[in-house]
């Protein structure tokens, strides 16, 4: 299955930080693809494929000025997908019907106010706890559930920089041309 995310209503003024964490979190927790949309921001998107550059793997960012087009595309094409909300049905109550599925998934998180157009397209309604709190959250928390921890053993191909888990202290490996330079 394909995971790929959708950024609702992304504000450069106001939300640069907020957008770049999902986008670090989608990238971490296995999707594959980020679609952004609201007001374009270049920069951003640059700093996405920065990472990737220097942190591996074949993570993508696109700009979507439509995003209900994309949105009919990806169903269309058989994919299904899943509004993260505080006002859907309970994650731990639906996840293991929505990973039975292997049809491709397109996880939508909101921005400002999401429109009710959001809710009757969206395949599934899913809520993650059904209290305030973040995009970030909410989607690190369902990538998680539906990856059934398997983002844990991630392989993310071509990295400069491999942070590697230790105790105490800090250890990252640095490579070039796929070979293992330094460490500190």
């Amino acid at each position: 299955m394909n995971i790929n995310v959708l950024r609702l209503d992304h504000r450069v003024k106001r939300d640069v930080r907020i957008t770049t964490h999902v986008c670090l979190t989608a990238r971490a927790f296995g999707a594959s693809k980020i679609y952004l949309s609201g007001e374009e921001d270049e920069k951003l998107m640059k700093n996405v494929e920065d990472v990737v550059t220097r942190w591996g793997g074949s993570f993508e960012i696109a700009y979507k000025k439509n995003y209900m087009n994309l949105i009919d595309e990806w169903q269309n094409n058989g994919g299904e997908v899943i509004h993260l909300t505080m006002y859907g049905s309970q994650v731990q109550n639906v996840v293991e019907e929505i990973k039975s599925s292997e049809k491709d998934k397109l996880i939508v998180v909101g921005g400002s106010r999401v429109p009710t157009k959001i809710y009757k397209k969206s395949d599934w309604n899913v809520s993650v706890t059904n209290q305030p709190h973040s995009e970030v959250s909410s989607l690190a928390v369902f990538q998680h559930m539906i990856m059934d921890g398997e983002e844990f053993n991630l392989d993310f191909n071509d990295a400069i920089f491999e942070v590697v888990p230790v105790a105490e202290g800090k250890q990252v490996n640095i490579h070039e041309n796929n070979e293992k330079i330094n460490d500190f």
